[in-house]
């Protein structure tokens, strides 16, 4: 059997036949590896944990049934996030979305870390917390981006063959989703007078 944590972590594929035999243990490596993360996307989308899992769950369950229809033209990571992502974007036009809202404003993506001093600490989660909420702002088009390139730290071309998009029009937009971050923050430091 393959080493799948080795197959997921280069960004490689898996020969049909190991799909075959060891589809069960593929799944439970493709959940341990990819659940927190596709959780974290779906959030920055729905911007509700208990919908962001749910999406999330639908999405696992749509690549156990759809395993052997994948190609391996591209990484496995790739077809789960564009899978991820038309969900989330589904969710968004939905009728229950756009007629029952719940706003749950957490941080995104904070570490902890235990050799700080509790006014550190809590000076970064103030941080986390205006980043995380700026980044939230942000258009669907935008934020997407920031996150996918600084969160999940997925190259322009992965990006690209995500979305079916050229490489120069996500360069474009993410020159604009970091100017408007960037004018968010600002606006945020000066009405706080720092």
């Amino acid at each position: 059997m393959e080493n799948f944590r080795e197959v997921l972590q280069e960004k490689k594929t898996f020969s049909l036949e190991s799909l075959r035999l060891y589809k069960e243990e593929i799944m439970e490596e493709v959940v341990d590896y990819f659940g927190e993360r596709l959780t974290r996307l779906a959030y920055t989308y729905v911007k509700d944990w208990g919908k962001a899992e749910d999406i999330v769950q639908d999405v696992f369950i749509t690549c156990y049934s759809k395993l052997e229809t994948f190609r391996g033209e591209g990484s496995l990571k790739n077809w789960l996030y564009k899978i991820t992502v038309n969900r989330c974007k589904d969710h968004l036009k939905s009728w229950s979305h756009r007629n029952v809202w719940f706003a749950n404003p957490m941080t995104l993506f904070k570490e902890e870390s235990n050799d700080q001093t509790p006014e550190l600490r809590l000076i970064v989660e103030d941080e986390y917390n205006e980043l995380a909420q700026s980044i939230l702002s942000l258009p669907v088009k935008y934020r997407e981006l920031i996150i996918l390139y600084y969160q999940e730290e997925m190259s322009l071309t992965e990006i690209s063959e995500l979305f079916n998009m050229k490489q120069s029009t996500l360069k474009s937009r993410l020159f604009q989703a970091r100017k408007l971050l960037r004018s968010h923050l600002e606006k945020g430091e000066e009405s706080s007078g720092g």
